[in-house]
Parts: structure tokens; C-alpha cells; sequence
């Protein structure tokens, strides 16, 4: 009877165990276990390459990376799916609001300084727009490319985005409209590749993109993408007098704020404690993540960078 006890005893212990024991010990750390995040869909390539990297680095380390539209990301993040989002704006106040009745503080990590990237077909010779003519567009006051050069051989501007939810279409009804209502034909692709696709058959086509899409010289997707299509110059300028005032979303002209069209992309973490998804958050914020950001195209938001030779001049600055 004695012995069937003791029996009993080393067979619960032994299933306690199989069952991980402790809640306490088995939950995830900075560099080990496994969560799920929420990213925005316009940054794919570049947080790809992050979470391929930290988890070669840490090999108990599982990130399941879902890409999705701004908004579900932020519903992800609010219905508490999510704990980490990787998105391009900080909470509005009724987002906040919802996280203070949980008694949480959501923490922000600026990890790059982002553009957002206009886009037309090869065959289009106006690749020059000050930001009044881009205002006038995506507002409907300019609707044929005629408009904006007489000798043009193009028709009605056709506008794409990648998506009627995705943080570069909220990106340009906050900065170019004003709260006006996009032009009549206004149309959304399934995918950014089916965007460039679409602006690449139609030479009408004005699309926007996020600029890490297109920026990558290393990428061979990226390459094929800019063979396909020719990226826009922006002047903030109301009357530029020569070409020199107008910019590309090249490295250079994104940090020194050249380039009009730029953003935050920042990692949102809800977690109440040191988790893996802090983990990757400071990972991506340290010198090797930001390494990978400055390959990408975008502009790190940490760590200093050095232009050389930008403007016949070498500059050294670091973004705060």
C-alpha cells in the first residue's frame, strides 16, 4: 500500500512537469518562447529580415509575424490579440483610453524614420511634382496629366493605392486632404506587387507606396520592382526654379527632412513586462537592428548616420 503511494506521488510530479511545472518559469523572456505580433503590411520586407535575424540569433526564440492593414493591426493590438504591433502612428487618445482602463501603458520604441514613395509608369515624363501639385491631385483639382504639362500625351490620373486600409492611404488623407473625399476612381490593389504591376501596365496610373518596397539595392525583388516603374520627385517648393529643388526618398534627403513625404515607424508593446516581444523591440533598436533598417532604405532612428558626400559635403547628425 506503501509503495503504490509513493508510486502515485512520483507519477504527479513527473506529469507536472510534462505540463511545464511552474506558469511562472515557462513563460517567455526577452530571448526565449514564442509570441505572436501584429505588423504593418506596408513594412514586410524590412521586419521579415528583422525576425529572421533575431531568431538565428536566439534559437529558443519564435516570433510568428502576421502582416495585416493598419487598422486590423490596431484591432489586434486593442482587442489584446496582440501585445506587439509594428505601426507607423502612436495611439490616438480613445486608443489610449481603452488601455488606461486596463490599467496598462503602452510603450513606444521609434525604430526608423520611413517615406512614403509616389510611383508612375516608365513611360510618363512628368517624375517632378511640387507638393501643391500633389495636393491638387489626390484632392481631384488636377485630374488629367495635361494639366500639369501641356504637351503631355497621357489621359485622366489614375490613382492606386495598395490598400483602402493601409497606413500609406491613412498617411495621405492626413497630410495631403485635408479630410476631403479621394477622386472619383480612386482604385486599391490586392498586394504592393500587384500595385506596381498595375502602374507599371497603365501609364495614366499614379500609385503610392511605402518607400522600403522599392529602396532595397541588395533586394533583388526590390530591383525588379524599379525596373518596372519610375519614383516620383517632390519639391515642398511653390515654384521651384531648378530641378536641384526637387528630392527622391533617397536615404539622405528622408533623414535631413529634403523629402517631404516621411513618417515614424515605431514598435507598440502593451506587455507588463520584460517578454520577448521587449526583447526583439530593443533588438531591432540596437546597432545590429538598425544596421538591418539602414540596408532596407529607411532611415535608422537610433543610431548615428554618416552621408557622405551629400551636397559636396559630410555630414554627421543623429535623428532624436
Amino acid at each position: 500500500m506503501i509503495k503504490a503511494a509513493k508510486t502515485l506521488v512520483v507519477f504527479s510530479l513527473t506529469a507536472l512537469a510534462a505540463c511545464g511545472g511552474d506558469p511562472e518559469t515557462s513563460r517567455d523572456t526577452s530571448t526565449t518562447g514564442t509570441i505572436s505580433i501584429s505588423v504593418d503590411e506596408t513594412f514586410k520586407p524590412i521586419i521579415e529580415s528583422q525576425v529572421s535575424t533575431f531568431e538565428g540569433i536566439y534559437k529558443y526564440a519564435n516570433i510568428e509575424d502576421h502582416y495585416k492593414t493598419e487598422g486590423a493591426v490596431f484591432r489586434d493590438l486593442l482587442d489584446d490579440s496582440t501585445r506587439v504591433a509594428i505601426v507607423s502612428r502612436k495611439l490616438t487618445d480613445n486608443e489610449k483610453a481603452v488601455f488606461d482602463q486596463r490599467k496598462l501603458t503602452p510603450r513606444y520604441t521609434k525604430i526608423a524614420i520611413d517615406a512614403v514613395a509616389l510611383i508612375v509608369n516608365s513611360n510618363n515624363r512628368d517624375t517632378l511634382l511640387t507638393m501643391n501639385q500633389v495636393r491638387d491631385i489626390f484632392t481631384g483639382k488636377i485630374s488629367n496629366w495635361k494639366q500639369l504639362n501641356s504637351e503631355s500625351k497621357l489621359r485622366d490620373i489614375a490613382i492606386v493605392f495598395d490598400n483602402n486600409n493601409s497606413s500609406t492611404a491613412r498617411y495621405v488623407r492626413d497630410t495631403l486632404m485635408a479630410g476631403q473625399p479621394l477622386p472619383k476612381g480612386t482604385a486599391a490593389s490586392n498586394s504592393h506587387a500587384a500595385l506596381i504591376d498595375y502602374v507599371a501596365k497603365n501609364e495614366n496610373a499614379i500609385g503610392v507606396i511605402g518607400v522600403n518596397w522599392i529602396s532595397d539595392r541588395d533586394d533583388t525583388t526590390s530591383l525588379n520592382f524599379l525596373g518596372k516603374i519610375k519614383v516620383v520627385g517632390l519639391s515642398s517648393e511653390e515654384n521651384p526654379i531648378t530641378t536641384d529643388s526637387y528630392f527622391q526618398p533617397y536615404q539622405a534627403y528622408i533623414a535631413q527632412g529634403e523629402y517631404p513625404l516621411r513618417r515614424f515607424l515605431y514598435i507598440i508593446s502593451t506587455e507588463g513586462r520584460a517578454g520577448l516581444g521587449t526583447g526583439f523591440a530593443s533588438y531591432v533598436a540596437s546597432d545590429k537592428g538598425q544596421r538591418i533598417i539602414l540596408k532596407s532604405g529607411l532611415v535608422p532612428a537610433t543610431m548615428p548616420v554618416r552621408i557622405v558626400g551629400f551636397n559636396n559635403k559630410a555630414r554627421k547628425f543623429r535623428q532624436e
